[in-house]
């Protein structure tokens, strides 16, 4: 959706060493934003982010109008999708109708594109997941690529809203990943609930955050999971950080 940094960068990098012809799409969707101040103040750096691009070797631009996109206007609807319940948990449960304006756009994205492989962030480790559903039930020819979180030198996962943080809350976002780094270091020998508390604890520990959730979850199904006896584990959390909602998540085991 824009306003790029390094993290997009590296997809657009991959795809290109892997690829022959590296096409990124930049559209900031209406129909994925619950909160309409949240699109309002989504930032937006086009030029910014054409330098990049370029400078990542990256082909071609797509870079539609809204019009273009939803023709029919806004309440234009999808065809229906069983999502198989990863669109009511963790971001589904705080945002409803989310994951809905995210496979209406994607679906656009790669009708108009036509690529054979797709590259996302593992950052919006969710949106990944109903993506590669969302192909898998359609039979879309298209290969979904997960590519790892990139973070600051202090372990912020890099983020278009890190840039709306004030000097303070950027002092403090790095609690975020300290908090998942701590989950997984407990993994093991530490149970479920007991992970959940402690991460609770730093987050809640500055005043300025509101921990929306953290969840400890099947990284295939999504479901929050009660044991730390099962393999393939996500720690999912989502951070209110005065006006900015940070997500953020963490392989466990």
């Amino acid at each position: 959706m824009g306003a790029l940094h390094d993290g997009h960068v590296s997809l657009v990098k991959r795809a290109k060493m892997e690829n022959d012809i590296a096409v990124a799409s930049i559209f900031i969707n209406p129909t994925q934003f619950n909160n309409p101040e949240d699109l309002k103040h989504y930032p937006r750096t086009l030029d910014e982010d054409k330098k990049m691009l370029m400078d990542a070797g990256c082909d071609i631009l797509f870079f539609p109008e809204t019009d273009e996109m939803y023709p029919q206007g806004l309440k234009e609807t999808s065809k229906d999708l069983d999502l198989g319940g990863l669109e009511n948990v963790m971001e589904g449960a705080h945002r409803p109708g989310h994951f809905m304006g995210v496979i209406q756009v994607v679906k656009k994205l790669f009708d108009a594109v036509g690529p054979c492989k797709s590259y996302f962030g593992e950052k919006d480790f969710q949106q990944l997941a109903v993506v590669r559903k969302m192909v898998k039930e359609w039979q879309l020819p298209i290969e979904i690529i997960g590519c790892p979180i990139v973070r600051e030198n202090d372990g912020l996962a890099m983020s278009s809203r890190n840039t709306r943080l004030s000097i303070e809350e950027r002092k403090i976002a790095p609690l975020i990943s300290s908090a998942l780094f701590q989950a997984k270091e407990m993994w093991r020998t530490n149970g479920v609930e007991e992970i959940k508390e402690k991460v609770s604890q730093i987050i809640s520990a500055a005043s300025q955050f509101r921990l929306e959730y953290f969840e400890i979850s099947d990284a295939e199904t999504l479901q929050p999971i009660r044991d730390n006896q099962k393999t393939n584990v996500v720690g999912c959390i989502a951070v209110q950080l005065g006006n900015v909602r940070l997500i953020d998540n963490i392989m466990l085991g």
